[in-house]
């Protein structure tokens, strides 16, 4: 059985981004709503980072959802950073086999609580051997996006010294 061009979806987008260490994802979940932020999703995610020439490559598997091939080059830095990356859905033999035979970097799985607000993402994880984070992603960029992504960090009591740099895939490799 061959797969036809359309077996893949690819979206290739970029998000603002801030990401930080969080020691109280409750509070952080009620300041959210409290804010206007609306729960999505409960997702199960494990990410595996293969050696890229330049940026990153993860495979994001979605437990009883989707696998996805994920590329991104993203400045490693403390503040609001733009991420520009390519998103392609593959199919599950094909992220099994990804899996199996290519030899991660790294591997991070985690719990991620989705809350949408307007056009940012706020991602409440619990990521296995790491702790707990808050992350956003603005889907659209600018001046606009950074400055409602930093007036958010201080609405979630995000301190400037919790902020990461880096991906959760790095940090793992760190440990």
């Amino acid at each position: 059985m061959g797969l036809g061009r359309d077996s893949f979806l690819t979206l290739m987008a970029r998000n603002i981004e801030l990401k930080a260490r969080c020691a109280d994802l409750e509070r952080a979940r009620a300041a959210a709503l409290a804010a206007g932020a609306v729960p999505q999703a409960v997702l199960e995610q494990v990410d595996t980072y293969f050696p890229a020439r330049e940026g990153r490559l993860k495979l994001r598997r979605i437990a009883g959802e989707r696998d996805e091939m994920i590329r991104y080059h993203r400045a490693n830095e403390t503040g609001t950073r733009a991420s520009d990356y390519e998103i392609v859905v593959v199919p599950p033999e094909l992220a099994a086999m990804l899996a199996e035979t290519v030899v991660p970097v790294a591997v991070v799985a985690k719990r991620r609580e989705l809350l949408l607000l307007d056009n940012i993402r706020i991602h409440l994880d619990t990521v296995e051997r790491l702790g707990t984070f808050v992350e956003f992603e603005a889907v659209e960029g600018g001046a606009e996006a950074h400055a409602r992504l930093e007036e958010l960090a201080l609405a979630l009591g995000l301190r400037a010294e919790d902020r990461v740099a880096r991906s959760y895939g790095d940090l793992i490799r760190a440990r």
